[in-house]
């Protein structure tokens, strides 16, 4: 009886103990780091237009990058208001977005802003990061670069001329006396020089039949006429260098007002035909985020590096 009575405890405390260990093995398994992409734009109130545009980008970054949830956020505060307010679509500003990833515990945080160029939206988003990094929010938190940014020197890429490649792919066959003018957005920031330093980039590679101009800042569409006269351009054909085809594209640049880019050239003399397509849906131009979120990985990859 008592040789039984003692099997029976003996087995009940190694099934109890097993049963311990087997828990905290399991409780001791390390968890995946939880890691995230916070794509980040400027935004649109046009749904069909955000679609073919920030969606497409956002789903090609989704798909070259299984591993990290990938989230949106827009800087544009009025375009956040009236999605809501129109649509009762809720999007975040990219403060709102980050507190969100920190709050659910993400650790690692690659921000690719769908900027064109590193203007004051761009900043927004850099202070933002640089906020965040400053206050350890994330193990890691590092920010991508817009479309033109590095210009090709010493080991950095040519942004340019890979951007001018892929938008490339959707001009017209051009013939003698025929012209692409791209519009970019501008302004007064300092980063707007970036259009002026591709049209730079487009004539020293002897480019003579693209023109690009912007609507708030320089180069503008008046500096541009006399190079197409001097160029004996003849035939134009529009194009807006921006992530989508909202409001600048359909009214500024293709619009029948008599201040539209349109209208202007044709009353210049130039038959003038309009592109009217963001240049989120140029393939060429979605693999180029894809690999600036890459380059911000490899970023990330070479500091952890270091510190080991």
């Amino acid at each position: 009886m008592k040789t039984k009575l003692f099997s029976a405890i003996l087995l009940i405390t190694l099934t109890t103990f097993g049963l311990f260990g087997l828990m905290s093995s399991v409780q001791a398994a390390p968890q995946p780091t939880k890691k995230a992409i916070l794509v980040v734009s400027f935004g649109t109130t046009f749904p069909e237009t955000r679609k073919l545009t920030i969606e497409a980008v956002e789903k090609k970054i989704q798909q070259a990058f299984p591993d990290y949830e990938v989230r949106r956020a827009f800087t544009s505060r009025i375009i956040i208001k009236t999605l809501a307010e129109r649509d009762g679509i809720k999007v975040e500003n990219e403060k709102q977005a980050l507190d969100r990833l920190q709050a659910e515990g993400y650790k690692e945080v690659i921000v690719q802003p769908l900027h064109i160029s590193p203007g004051e939206e761009f900043d927004m988003v850099k202070e933002a990061v640089q906020t965040y990094q400053k206050a350890k929010a994330f193990d890691n938190i590092v920010l991508g670069r817009p479309i033109l940014y590095y210009l090709g020197q010493g080991d950095k890429p040519d942004d340019y001329m890979k951007a001018f490649q892929a938008v490339k792919t959707q001009f017209p066959q051009l013939k003698n006396q025929e012209a692409v003018v791209l519009m970019g957005h501008g302004g007064v920031h300092p980063g707007s020089a970036a259009y002026a330093a591709l049209q730079y980039k487009l004539s020293q590679a002897g480019v003579n039949n693209v023109f690009v101009y912007t609507v708030e800042g320089c180069p503008a569409l008046e500096d541009i006429i006399g190079q197409l006269k001097a160029n004996k351009i003849k035939k134009v054909t529009l194009m807006p260098l921006m992530l989508v085809a909202g409001d600048h594209a359909t009214n500024d640049m293709a619009g029948d007002e008599k201040d539209s880019a349109k209208s202007i050239l044709t009353a210049a003399g130039f038959k003038v035909e309009a592109y009217v397509h963001g240049l989120g849906e140029n393939p060429g131009i979605q693999e180029i985020y894809v690999q600036h979120v890459k380059d911000a990985i490899e970023q990330l990859n070479q500091k952890a590096d270091k510190n080991h």
